[in-house]
């Protein structure tokens, strides 16, 4: 179940735009879940629906690369709901900071999100939102990509979902379909 959708465009290394919702997901929120995001249910009560935030969020992402921290969790939640409400979806490949940054950086005691963003010293605040771990996830990408090209290694896309070490993730795009037929 997805309660929050975010994303963050960068610009180098600095977060330049920013994109978040929180969704109204039709049925209670679990408790775990709360104690770990901390949105309950009267937070996205009246909020829109995962199907009207995707529109908004493919049209904001287009087709950049995505980059999320575990990318396989979040992304099988939005392919379930791209695939049921057969809905607009980023086009760009989807990258996961955590294979890189084991790749990148052997040796660090974990590879959690907040472990990492507190290792380089990163500003943080809250984590497990979507829209501030968006831009922890990009500063940590920034910073990935930094060392390789330090090293003389190849940033490019391809061989970033290589040095990943599973196979490439990518939204299905599905054609907009009308919501009605103009027959006359």
């Amino acid at each position: 179940m997805i309660v929050e959708v975010g994303a963050v465009l960068f610009d180098g290394t600095r977060a330049d735009k920013g994109f978040g919702s929180l969704v109204d997901p039709g049925m209670p929120i679990p408790p775990d879940a709360s104690a770990v995001n901390g949105i309950s249910d009267d937070m996205v009560r009246g909020k829109p629906r995962i199907a009207d935030v995707l529109v908004d969020f493919a049209e904001f992402c287009g087709d950049l690369p995505l980059v999320a921290h575990n990318a396989p969790f979040d992304f099988k939640f939005m392919l379930e709901d791209v695939k049921l409400h057969k809905a607009a979806a980023p086009k760009g490949v989807v990258l996961d900071t955590l294979p890189l940054a084991r790749s990148v950086f052997p040796g660090l005691a974990n590879y959690r999100l907040a472990t990492l963003v507190r290792h380089f010293g990163f500003p943080s605040g809250t984590f497990h939102r979507a829209e501030e771990d968006s831009c922890y996830c990009g500063l940590l990408f920034a910073k990935i990509l930094e060392t390789l090209e330090m090293r003389g290694e190849s940033c490019r896309e391809q061989d970033l979902v290589k040095m990943m070490g599973k196979a490439e993730m990518r939204f299905p795009q599905f054609a907009p379909q009308p919501d009605q037929l103009d027959l006359f």
